[in-house]
């Protein structure tokens, strides 16, 4: 059974000046100590979100600069295609040129060469057609 003496109300003193002391000793530096800890990480947090937004806009320079240098090296390079493609054409209508005219030299060549050739023949055909007919007959044959 319980009975209501002194020594309850000395456990209830006891009681109240251990929470008075704990609070002061021990649960306010705590709760103190997690104030500053969630005030540190919501300072770190604020930080981290700034430096991925940098971040981020960084990352979006670096890519516009990237696109900016791709298209300015196609479009030297479509440049510099062209520039040979018009090089290449240039020296490709000389040479065509060229051999056009080597080859008309050479056709003119050929066609007074041909053109001498069938002169000697023609008049060294009948010279030739006596001596062939002579030598068939077995005869010789002037005319």
């Amino acid at each position: 059974m319980i009975t209501l003496d002194i020594t309850l109300v000395l456990h209830i003193i006891n009681m109240l000046v251990l929470m008075v002391v704990l609070n002061i000793i021990l649960y306010k530096p705590i709760l103190g100590i997690l104030e500053k800890r969630q005030e540190k990480m919501v300072a770190l947090s604020n930080d981290v979100g700034q430096f991925e937004q940098n971040a981020r806009h960084r990352q979006a320079e670096v890519d516009k600069k990237m696109r900016e240098a791709s298209a300015k090296a196609k479009k030297a390079l479509d440049g510099a295609r062209n520039e040979a493609q018009a090089a290449g054409a240039e020296k490709l209508a000389a040479i065509r040129q060229e051999s056009d005219e080597v080859k008309e030299k050479n056709l003119a060549e050929i066609k007074a060469q041909f053109d001498s050739a069938r002169k000697e023949l023609l008049d060294n055909a009948a010279g030739v057609a006596q001596e062939m007919a002579g030598k068939i007959l077995g005869r010789s044959i002037k005319a």
